[in-house]
């Protein structure tokens, strides 16, 4: 009988704008990877789908989860809660799956201490002034929330070193590529 072999996993982040979702997207495409999805308190938006964009509870129910232990990492962003469920998290891996994470930097490292084989992969804005004009061109927040998630991303750019590998997202295509090669490199 031969011992299936747990899955990798992996965890993307980067400031607000530099295209995560659409990265994922991508790859979800082209790769046969478990892209876990997050919990969150924040209301749904246009577009998105439970348990696809994500999984939204009350804040009380997120509370629990957090005193219950039943949350991988969790951080508390623009007033509402986001974190991983680590059921989920755990299945997949067991399952020989590999897992792919996308979370902010907090929650990034701290995945890293319970989880120090996993990969960190930080998706970097060609420029500062780039990122800014993305934020801007998706329409969704008024002007001082964008300057917000200006500041927070000079923070979550300096995390870049504490990552396993830095990818510059100038060409949507060509960092999907880039990153898929990630992950052929580290499942060896």
């Amino acid at each position: 009988m031969s011992m299936k072999h747990r899955g990798s996993l992996f965890v993307m982040s980067g400031p607000s704008g530099t295209g995560k979702g659409t990265i994922c997207a991508e790859i979800g495409k082209a790769d046969d990877i478990y892209m876990s999805v997050s919990n969150t308190t924040r209301d749904m938006r246009a577009g998105e789908k439970e348990g696809e964009t994500y999984y939204y509870v009350s804040r009380d129910d997120f509370e629990k989860m957090i005193r219950d232990g039943e949350m991988l990492e969790y951080a508390e962003y623009d007033g509402n809660y986001y974190g991983t469920n680590k059921n989920r998290v755990e299945e997949a891996l067991e399952a020989g799956k590999d897992v792919l994470l996308e979370i902010e930097p907090q929650g990034a490292l701290q995945i890293k201490k319970l989880f120090p084989d996993a990969v960190l992969i930080f998706v970097l804005p060609p420029s500062m002034e780039v990122l800014k004009e993305r934020l801007i061109d998706r329409g969704r927040e008024p002007m001082d929330i964008i300057n917000e998630r200006i500041e927070a991303a000079k923070w979550e750019l300096e995390q870049q070193d504490k990552y396993d590998y830095k990818v510059v997202n100038d060409d949507l295509m060509t960092c999907v590529k880039e990153i898929l090669d990630i992950f052929k490199e580290e499942r060896g």
